[in-house]
């Protein structure tokens, strides 16, 4: 990719990614858990949108209690999705398309049935230092090994360390107790991980996306958050940026695809994460604007989503990123998130579904950045609407709506009301591609549950449909290709005379693009504009007069 800013922003923002979660795309053995072989077979689906890249969730060795994001051997995959033979097919026929793929690595922990932690159970040095160890209290039993090292929570419940008799030493995890944490001051930790780049790219891989990547570097002395949840001492650490680089020089990824999820981060984290002259990663995921649904800034709670503090979630990114050479991912949803209609739109009515799931893409493929899609999203799926907590497989989900009850002095009810619309797994129900059983994910019992709307939303109604959400995408994926202002233009966001309504505009050279979206299902005020071109919208036919239609989206350009 060219690092010059013009033709680095006109490389990067003409590029769409699509987000693929292996085990709910497509079966091909009907096991009922998505595989490789199943991706190949849907490429000709992904190649008629026009993505660019494929973010593959991972399809490792792995004993899935994360669904995969607990890594027992990465240079292996993981035989409920196929073989190695599988994934170079997929590499082969992706390539033919014109579509390049990209790998998520887990870097901040491995599952605790890898072969490092494994070794380093059985007791041995060179393994231990690969994990991040502390010694319990003086007196401390196998039975009562004490008070655990810090007060750090870890971000699936409960304390972050976690006792280990085989080796008398606390592991610190911050996420599951599975998933301990590695210990990237160790320089063999960091040689592994990078071979494990060089592994991948060798075999035609062309991006890699990184988990909570911002996470990796840890203090070197633990102490308890007095102010928080621990965090703090390690969001975006003191090494981070030299790990970043070091991984990049060594996995030989420069240049390449690459993008990185940051957990807690800031502005100003980002723009140097994602600044070509640092070579660290092309781009970053943040998750700011996921914050607007939150009550008391409580992510397990349920409530409509504040818009105007979405814009300004959306205004802070845009605006300094643009201004500071940093660079965004776009996106509404991922795997770790619930459907963006049913949070964000609104999926009651046929009607209300239909146009708001149009607005939220024309919403953000409109912006500066690089655009993801995550699987079924361009089919505008919802939550799945499951009615009990055991529908669920999701081990955060779980965690919660117990912590909820014994903790937050909920009943299950309202527990589960909030796991029904925040849960993980809300995005992970299989992707619908047709009215057959199972939505034509799988010929056997898919290993969660299909929504019921199957049978009327799925990807073979909307294929033919000149209106579908699918369409719409189409429609906006190929504009993002045509357009230089799209892909390379100044942003700023402009006062709205509604506080339902995000607008902003565009600017390279002589033209100018204005985008306006209602984020209500009631007319709103729009910004009067003289002149100009419709570009694109949600509706049929132009807005008339001084407001928008619910749920409306517009995009007006004037050239020269």
């Amino acid at each position: 990719m060219a690092i010059g800013n013009n033709s680095r922003a006109r490389e990067l923002g003409s590029k769409v990614a699509y987000e693929i979660y292996v085990r709910s795309f497509s079966d091909s053995t009907g096991n009922g858990v998505g595989d490789l072989r199943g991706i190949t077979q849907r490429l000709d689906y992904l190649a008629d949108l026009g993505v660019d890249y494929l973010w593959i969730t991972p399809f490792f060795v792995s004993p899935l209690k994360d669904g995969g994001y607990d890594v027992a051997d990465y240079r292996n995959i993981d035989p409920v999705f196929g073989t190695m033979d599988d994934f170079d097919e997929l590499v082969r026929e992706a390539d033919a398309r014109g579509i390049g793929l990209m790998l998520d690595m887990v870097f901040n922990h491995t599952s605790d049935q890898h072969e490092w932690f494994q070794r380093a159970r059985a007791g041995d040095p060179r393994y231990q230092a690969y994990y991040l160890l502390q010694d319990p209290e003086p007196g401390a039993t196998a039975d009562d090994p004490g008070k655990p090292p810090t007060n750090w929570e870890s971000k699936f419940g409960g304390n972050a360390w976690t006792y280990s008799p085989e080796m008398g030493k606390w592991y610190l995890h911050l996420y599951d107790a599975s998933q301990p944490d590695l210990n990237w001051r160790n320089p063999e930790v960091r040689s592994e991980l990078a071979s494990v780049l060089r592994f991948w790219k060798d075999r035609g891989v062309k991006g890699f996306r990184f988990d909570v990547v911002n996470n990796i570097s840890k203090p070197v002395t633990f102490e308890d958050d007095l102010e928080g949840d621990g965090r703090r001492f390690y969001t975006d650490g003191e090494h981070v940026d030299e790990y970043l680089r070091l991984l990049v020089r060594e996995g030989g990824i420069d240049g390449m695809m690459t993008v990185g999820e940051m957990s807690s981060t800031t502005i100003e984290r980002c723009i140097s994460y994602s600044n070509p002259d640092n070579h660290e990663l092309a781009m970053t995921f943040s998750f700011h604007h996921f914050r607007v649904d939150n009550v008391g800034g409580n992510r397990w709670s349920k409530t409509r989503p504040d818009i105007p503090m979405l814009r300004e979630a959306f205004r802070s990114w845009q605006e300094e990123m643009t201004a500071a050479g940093g660079w965004n991912a776009l996106f509404w949803t991922c795997h770790d998130q619930p459907r963006p209609t049913t949070r964000f739109g609104d999926d009651t009515t046929p009607e209300s579904w239909r146009r708001s799931a149009k607005l939220l893409p024309l919403c953000t493929f409109l912006l500066r950045g690089t655009p993801y899609i995550y699987q079924g999203e361009e089919l505008g799926m919802t939550n799945p609407g499951f009615t009990s907590i055991d529908q669920y497989r999701d081990v955060e989900s779980i965690n919660y709506h117990r912590i909820m009850q014994e903790e937050g002095g909920k009943s299950e009810r309202e527990a589960f009301e909030i796991i029904a619309y925040k849960s993980r797994d809300n995005g992970r129900t299989p992707v619908q591609w047709d009215d057959t059983p199972n939505a034509g994910f799988t010929t056997g019992e898919p290993w969660i549950g299909v929504s019921e709307n199957y049978t009327w939303l799925n990807a073979q109604a909307e294929i033919d449909d000149p209106d579908s959400v699918l369409a719409f995408y189409k429609r906006l994926i190929a504009l993002r290709k045509a357009e230089e202002i799209i892909q390379a233009g100044d942003v700023r966001f402009l006062d709205s005379p509604s506080d339902k309504v995000i607008a902003y505009e565009r600017t390279l050279g002589d033209e100018r693009v204005v985008v306006q979206c209602n984020f209500s299902g009631e007319p709103q005020p729009r910004i009067a504009l003289e002149g100009g071109e419709l570009l694109v919208s949600n509706y049929d036919n132009a807005a008339e007069g001084d407001m928008l239609r619910p749920w409306e989206g517009t995009a007006q350009v004037w050239r020269g």
